[in-house]
């Protein structure tokens, strides 16, 4: 799971340089790649003042700053820094130099990459080619924050596409979401509920309420959007309301049109089917009672449904869903991770096998000793030229010197894919379950909603006649 930042550096980009070039931090100066600049911090900040002084000169920001974060375990530091190096080429285009080090001197593995701020190319600024005035804000992070997720993707790593594994959540309240108890979990359900119903954001704005979500929105201000769940509001009046970026970029206005836009893009086909009630003793809610009494089987049946198959009461249908779809995203999360460490386990299994095909080379090198030394050298060049290469990345990746044989490596990983196997089968069903509850609330609290809209027109033709 990878998370994004990007800054200017407007004053000493020779410190941003040497901190992040940091021997402490990056393995001796093992984990830093560089294109177009030296890998000694001083010589590189030479290396873009150089760039500079043939460039438009307009501009006080030196450098930008971006940083990418791992989440501990994850990837390993030489991946991590694979990753930095296609990220750069996307998002730079071999137009910009730039100093990247990866750091492990934490408990998750981050990268940090400092690019000079005028392009090679034509000498303007990043902020030229990336952030003009007549373009929308802050265009260069979201750019970076999309490139980081398609790459990630690739590598088959976790990326943040659900609500409920946003950034900014401590261990509790993760727990508590994942167990559908936190209020932020509720307000961020809600509010999908009310995306995948609204027609556009205006009708998203007048359908908050139906769901229980009060919103404010100024488009004059800043941050635009704020919600707070109504029962929060009605347990304590003074409880103040949500921003929207506190909740995540998914749920700032700009995400809420695009994602309203999506499900408008979408068709869903609901298979009809005519519900025959055998006797009246199949009816043991009271809710599914008064269903049938008002004759709508449809809610009726879909009560039923879910009362036979999760043993969710119509009344607990809210918390049942939220606390299913968390469960959905835990797991999610859980097969990402899974995904990860099996593709870790392959990318060394190939280095093994490699090494297990050139490895004779190298032993029967150290068997030979002067002309015949030589000669082995000569006529096997290219095959001792790879033997070294494997034989250093086998000891990057096995540095207490324990490596494993290929069948025991082909082992863990039939066990972690047979595992995969089961831990998607489960995924699917609770999947299944999430879904299956969410769209059985909407329809019920929809049923609901006219219900009782229904008896307050009542009451006021009642209250006209008296």
């Amino acid at each position: 799971m990878a998370t994004t930042k990007i800054f200017s550096v407007s004053v000493d980009e020779l410190a941003s340089l040497k901190y992040i070039a940091n021997p402490e931090k990056t393995d001796n100066g093992r984990l830093i790649f560089t294109q177009g600049c030296s890998a000694d911090p001083e010589q590189a900040h030479r290396d873009y003042e150089e760039i500079r002084a043939n460039g438009t000169g307009r501009s006080t920001v030196l450098a930008q700053h971006f940083i990418v974060s791992f989440k501990p375990g994850e990837i390993t530091p030489e991946r991590a820094l694979q990753l930095g190096q296609e990220i750069c080429e996307q998002f730079l285009k071999g137009e910009y130099q730039y100093f990247m080090a990866c750091h492990i001197d934490k408990e998750h593995t981050h990268l940090h990459c400092v690019f000079n701020n005028t392009n090679c190319i034509d000498g303007r600024t990043f902020e030229t080619h990336e952030n003009r005035r007549t373009t929308k804000q802050d265009r260069s992070f979201q750019k970076l924050m999309n490139i980081t997720d398609e790459v990630c993707k690739r590598h088959h790593l976790y990326v943040i596409e659900r609500p409920e594994m946003g950034k900014g959540k401590s261990h509790w309240e993760w727990d508590m979401s994942r167990q559908g108890l936190s209020w932020k979990a509720k307000l961020k359900y809600a509010i999908d509920q009310v995306i995948k119903v609204s027609e556009d954001f205006d009708d998203f704005l007048a359908k908050c309420k139906d769901f229980g979500v009060l919103v404010e929105y100024n488009p004059d201000h800043k941050i635009d959007l704020k919600y707070i769940l109504a029962e929060q509001k009605e347990r304590n009046p003074r409880a103040r309301f949500t921003r929207s970026r506190t909740l995540g970029w998914f749920y700032e206005t700009e995400q809420i049109k695009s994602r309203i836009a999506q499900y408008q893009g979408c068709m869903v086909y609901v298979p009809r089917s005519k519900i025959r009630v055998v006797t009246p003793k199949a009816v043991e809610n009271k809710f599914v009672q008064d269903a049938i009494d008002r004759g709508n089987m449809k809610v009726a049946s879909i009560a039923k449904n879910i009362i036979a198959e999760y043993g969710v009461e119509p009344e607990e249908i809210r918390n049942a869903a939220i606390s299913a779809y968390a469960h959905s995203r835990g797991l999610l999360s859980k097969l990402n991770d899974l995904k990860t460490e099996i593709e870790d386990l392959e990318v060394k299994l190939n280095v093994l096998r490699k090494y297990r095909e050139v490895k004779h080379y190298g032993e029967e090198l150290k068997a030979l000793s002067g002309r015949a030394e030589k000669k082995y050298k000569e006529s096997h060049s290219y095959e001792l030229s790879e033997y070294g290469k494997v034989r250093t990345k086998v000891l990057e990746l096995y540095p207490s010197g324990h490596i494993p044989t290929v069948e025991n490596l082909e082992k863990s990983i039939k066990a972690l894919r047979d595992k995969l196997t089961a831990m998607n089968t489960e995924f699917d069903q609770a999947d299944k379950k999430a879904r299956e509850l969410a769209d059985a609330q909407r329809t019920i609290e929809e049923y609901l909603r006219q219900e009782q809209s229904q008896e307050q027109q009542k009451k006021r033709k009642r209250n006209d006649l008296e």
